[in-house]
């Protein structure tokens, strides 16, 4: 194992010197930001920086005073030694690409307290002074020599970088008039409201007036700009809501603080409901930070255990949605536990019809694939290991689960053990219901309603 070690104050010479040359990425911008809390534009906006000064992202000054402690502290005078004071002149900009070669030279020695000053400099490839200036520091008495420590590699994701992509989109689309359902908590008001304030949907507030008062009054909003419409309780909310979205005086959904169950039965009612041709079915649309591409997992909240024919429209359901999203051509994976058609698993058997029907055009607008498993669903390393030729491995857009069981908790283990943010949506019916749950993060409630106005504002209907 590669070890560093130390010059002591005895073996120190005046002119001894050391270096390390480092190349800049955006990257080691990123984390010095994150580490320093320096968010200046300058750094990190590339539309900014154009306008700037130096029309190009450059690094943070002190990022090569860093490195310059990095050579005191690890190469000369190396471990051991105690920092003093440090004065730097920045003289130029380091840009993305550039290399900084950093050296520093012994320059005087002082016996008493083993101080010594050494000057620093770092260079750019064209010979240029990035920074120069002088430091003082304690060197080390004793020898040391250790090994050098191993660290951890380190990756940086964006969250949320789709959802606010989603909020771009709505920007010059009309909010869409939404029936919030018995919003009698703070939770569901506050995410009603707030994404009225980002413009996408005109919120009417459907339940019992007192409670939704006293949920608004708890949370500290003004709700004097809503229509109110008051109810006795939940179902009462749940059948209004819909009854107002059939007569097309709604044109979405929003669930409130009742369960899924409650608004679901009112919206299939078979003569009073939001049916359509199709069979609704639910799709969370999941910003995970290390997937390049959203992923569309259905259905995981309301077909417990979808026959063929309703996984058809499942399906559709969410190539449907996908065109909206702007994927143009969705990959779709069925998803089971193998990528072999087995009489044992029927999720398999299911999978190698939907592909048929797909191919029969009994399913439109994807490309789809299946029985796959989750992992060679979105790695094309695995895929290629088990001898997978697809179009669709590795790549998936939308992933259909066998079972509401299965669906949920892989949704649910994305958002916690994968930093994932979690949209969803009903689609299927005559106008789109946006399902939010307790646990919901702002953006993911934000993104959820982008959805819903999508769908409404492009005109996108279930079809037959």
């Amino acid at each position: 194992m590669e070890c560093i070690e130390n010059r002591t104050f005895s073996e120190l010479r005046v002119g001894d010197k050391a270096s390390l040359a480092r190349t800049l990425t955006y990257k080691d911008i990123e984390l010095f930001a994150i580490m320093s809390g320096d968010v200046n534009p300058a750094h990190v906006d590339e539309a900014f920086a154009k306008s700037d000064m130096f029309h190009k992202v450059v690094a943070h000054g002190m990022w090569g005073g860093a490195l310059i402690s990095t050579v005191l502290g690890t190469l000369l005078p190396g471990p051991g030694t105690v920092y003093l004071s440090q004065s730097l002149e920045f003289r130029a900009p380091a840009a993305i690409g550039d290399t900084l070669t950093v050296t520093v030279v012994v320059a005087e020695k002082k016996p008493g307290k083993r101080h010594v000053t050494l000057d620093c400099q770092a260079v750019n490839q064209r010979g240029e002074v990035v920074i120069a200036g002088k430091a003082e520091v304690i060197a080390p008495d004793e020898k040391i020599s250790r090994p050098r420590v191993i660290l951890p590699e380190v990756e940086l994701h964006e969250k949320g970088r789709y959802y606010r992509k989603l909020l771009e989109w709505t920007r010059d689309l009309d909010p869409i008039r939404t029936g919030v359902v018995h919003p009698v908590n703070p939770v569901s008001l506050v995410g009603a409201i707030e994404a009225a304030r980002e413009g996408l949907i005109v919120p009417v507030l459907i339940g019992p007036e007192a409670k939704i008062r006293a949920a608004a009054g708890k949370a500290q909003l003004d709700i004097s700009s809503c229509e109110l419409i008051a109810t006795e309780h939940s179902d009462a909310a749940a059948v209004h809501a819909v009854a107002l979205a059939r007569a097309g005086k709604l044109e979405a959904l929003m669930k409130g603080a009742l369960h899924t169950d409650e608004l679901m039965r009112a919206a299939v009612d078979g003569t009073d409901g939001l049916r359509t041709g199709r069979r609704a079915s639910h799709v969370f649309v999941i910003d995970a930070p290390r997937y390049p591409r959203p992923l569309l997992i259905t259905d995981a909240a309301i077909n417990v255990l979808p026959t063929l024919e309703e996984k058809r429209d499942i399906v559709q359901n969410a190539i449907d949605l996908a065109h909206v999203l702007g994927i143009p051509v969705p990959k779709v994976a069925i998803l089971s536990a193998v990528e072999t058609v087995t009489a044992k698993l029927k999720s398999t058997l299911d999978a190698a019809a939907l592909c048929k029907m797909a191919d029969r055009g009994q399913i439109t607008g994807g490309i789809l694939d299946g029985p796959l498993a989750f992992d060679n669903a979105v790695s094309e390393e695995a895929a290629k290991t088990k001898g997978i030729v697809s179009p669709v491995a590795g790549q998936a857009d939308i992933f259909v689960v066998p079972d509401l069981e299965a669906g949920n908790m892989l949704a649910k283990q994305l958002e916690y053990l994968a930093d994932a943010e979690i949209a969803g949506i009903v689609l299927g019916t005559r106008v789109p219901i946006v399902l939010t749950s307790r646990a919901d993060k702002a953006l993911a409630r934000q993104a959820s309603c982008a959805i819903a106005l999508l769908l409404v504002r492009r005109q996108i209907k279930p079809k037959p």
